[in-house]
């Protein structure tokens, strides 16, 4: 008889519902990370020069997935004969807690070759910036995101580098739109 109680008793316990998950990341590195990400979220203007050229492309950034990751959609105003954006990019940035360092998923529209180009990268952060290291056989490239509080704009610097030489590639300042 004991043994049918406990055994009522432990079936009745997990038909109980469970607690639901805590949607809000705990005070820890983590949440640190997350307060540094969300002066990235919002609607931005991105002017300034990729490979050379003047650009001006409109990005808009938010928390996606249990705010998991930064999602940046980054759009050019150019357009293609056919109507389409110049340039277009999907972006995930998150932060791997088990690292200690960011990572970023970059998928745009420069080159079809998409995942068999280097398209995700692992980044540090330090004093207001990320800097980023996309690593591939013979060409790394580096992206740096720098915050810069006074003015609430971001940098972004992008450098190609191929034996051990770096070239840039862009110099670009998001600014609130």
């Amino acid at each position: 008889m004991k043994l049918f109680r406990v055994a009522l008793a432990l079936l009745f316990a997990l038909a109980l519902p469970l607690p639901a998950r805590q949607s809000t990341p705990p005070p820890d590195a983590s949440a640190r990370q997350d307060a540094f990400l969300d002066k990235m979220t919002g609607h931005w203007l991105l002017t300034g020069t990729i490979a050379g050229k003047p650009v001006t492309h409109e990005v808009d950034a938010d928390w996606v997935l249990d705010r998991e990751y930064i999602r940046l959609h980054e759009t050019s105003r150019g357009k293609s004969p056919s109507g389409s954006p110049d340039y277009e990019a999907i972006v995930f940035l998150g932060w791997d807690p088990g690292a200690h360092e960011y990572t970023i998923l970059w998928l745009d529209t420069t080159s079809g070759a998409g995942l068999n180009s280097p398209v995700i990268g692992r980044g540090k952060f330090s004093s207001d910036q990320i800097v980023f290291l996309f690593k591939s056989p013979g060409a790394d490239f580096h992206t740096t995101f720098a915050y810069d509080k006074s003015s609430d704009t971001w940098q972004w610097l992008m450098d190609g580098e191929e034996n051990g030489k770096l070239s840039p590639f862009a110099r670009v300042k998001l600014s609130r739109k």
